[in-house]
């Protein structure tokens, strides 16, 4: 039975919770591979609004086990923080689980990455300071503490002497600030141990058997293509893998029995933190498409830096993770524009590059190469058929696919679960 992946195309924000909901009914698990309580999804369910963070988009679901996977850095404290939120809503999040793999985020990588990203100054990278880039540091440099740690005492205490041994000396000597005490780390952890207990599994094993049941399992991506740190606009990346195949290696799943690739992009393109934005608008036009798409980040509230579609982008991203489909989500956003521009290739230079250019200095001289489409004035919020779409906007989307390299089989009409276009099945065709 199928293993489906749900990736972002562009820098994040592209609706990804939006999908995994869609889908979220008719599957048996939804999986968060990667990225910690920094990779919100908004979802919404009859005009109702959630705003998750570290729990996957499929803990709404009423039928889907949603699991928190081995590539996960976990914030215990925001975990519970946000279980319990959900729960004074009303949501069952009774059926969560995380794997024992996953690593946990400590109250000493918050205060790394804050403080580093001070001492940066103009080459910061814009995280959102939660400790995610320092915890992910630490699982690569074999210093890291996994779920599996808190409930083996003499164990937790060792990872904790060893991480501090060296984040001691860095704290104190070079960015001036107290020490850490293992104790009161140690004492943090053990706190969270009763509660988080009931909720540990060996995930890789849940998962594969569910698939050997004939069982469906959706993995949902954080952040996106090109905040990949392989694949992305490096160094204004995440910390971890949130392509296709960062999926496989954080749920254990392997990359033959993935059956399906659906990559998620907004109909233009917006990008939060610092780093290079080929079709970032810096007029009205940018500031009109931040307030009607309410773009905003979900974790930090930071405002979302917006621009035009960008086709270079969206056929590196098709072939960096092999999509099989493309969603596009809040086509309504562009109602009313009189002309919508397109990226189709970039000028470096004086040169035309139809695909990403290969050095990040090239690609920071970008400029985009457009193409233009007229625009709708139709209200297409209730649209649930490509035919009931205005034809400019059937025509939009139309280039769309044309210039992206991959079918599109699904299109957002508005931020609710039901204000979705099906073109094609994204579990069965």
């Amino acid at each position: 039975m199928p293993a489906i992946v749900i990736v972002g195309a562009q820098w994040g924000d592209e609706g990804k919770g939006k999908a995994t909901d869609l889908l979220g009914g008719r599957v048996d698990y939804v999986v968060k591979p990667n990225g910690g309580n920094n990779a919100g999804h908004t979802v919404v369910i009859g005009g109702e609004k959630y705003e998750l963070k570290l729990l996957p988009a499929g803990i709404l679901s009423p039928n889907a086990i949603p699991i928190i996977g081995n590539g996960c850095v976990v914030n215990l404290e925001a975990l519970f923080e946000e279980i319990e939120g959900l729960e004074a809503r009303g949501a069952d999040t009774s059926k969560l689980r995380i794997s024992a793999n996953a690593h946990l985020v400590a109250p000493y990588h918050q205060i790394l990455d804050k403080v580093t990203e001070r001492f940066l100054g103009k080459r910061a990278i814009g995280t959102t300071g939660r400790g995610i880039g320092p915890a992910y540091m630490d699982k690569v440099a074999r210093l890291g503490i996994r779920v599996q740690d808190v409930f083996d005492e003499s164990i937790l205490r060792q990872k904790v002497e060893g991480s501090l041994r060296q984040k001691n000396e860095l704290l104190v000597k070079v960015y001036n600030r107290r020490n850490v005490l293992v104790e009161e780390v140690v004492e943090y952890f053990l706190a969270f141990a009763d509660r988080l207990r009931p909720l540990v599994v060996d995930s890789t094993y849940v998962l594969n058997t569910a698939l050997d049941e004939g069982k469906v399992v959706l993995m949902e991506g954080g952040q996106a293509t090109f905040l990949d740190v392989d694949h992305g606009t490096y160094p204004f990346v995440t910390s971890s893998n949130p392509t296709a195949g960062g999926a496989s290696v954080g749920s254990g799943i392997g990359p033959t029995r993935i059956t399906r690739c659906v990559g998620i992009i907004k109909a233009y393109t917006t990008r939060v933190g610092a780093g290079p934005f080929p079709t970032e608008l810096f007029d009205d036009m940018g500031i009109y498409l931040q307030k009607t798409g309410g773009e905003f980040g979900v974790n930090t509230g930071r405002p979302r830096r917006c621009g035009w579609y960008d086709s270079v982008l969206a056929r590196h991203a098709s072939r960096v993770n092999g999509f099989t489909d493309y969603f596009v989500t809040k086509l309504d956003v562009l109602t009313g524009l009189e002309s919508i521009p397109v990226c189709v290739a970039y000028d470096v230079d004086g040169q035309r590059h139809d695909e990403m250019p290969m050095t990040q200095t090239d690609f920071h001289h970008a400029t985009p190469i457009f193409e233009y489409f007229d625009g709708w004035t139709e209200d297409i919020s209730g649209a649930r058929s490509l035919a009931d779409l205005p034809v400019n906007a059937q025509k939009y989307i139309e280039a769309l696919e044309r210039v992206s390299g991959t079918r599109i089989s699904a299109i957002g009409v508005g931020p609710d679960r039901e204000q979705t276009i099906v073109i094609n099945d994204l579990i069965t065709s």
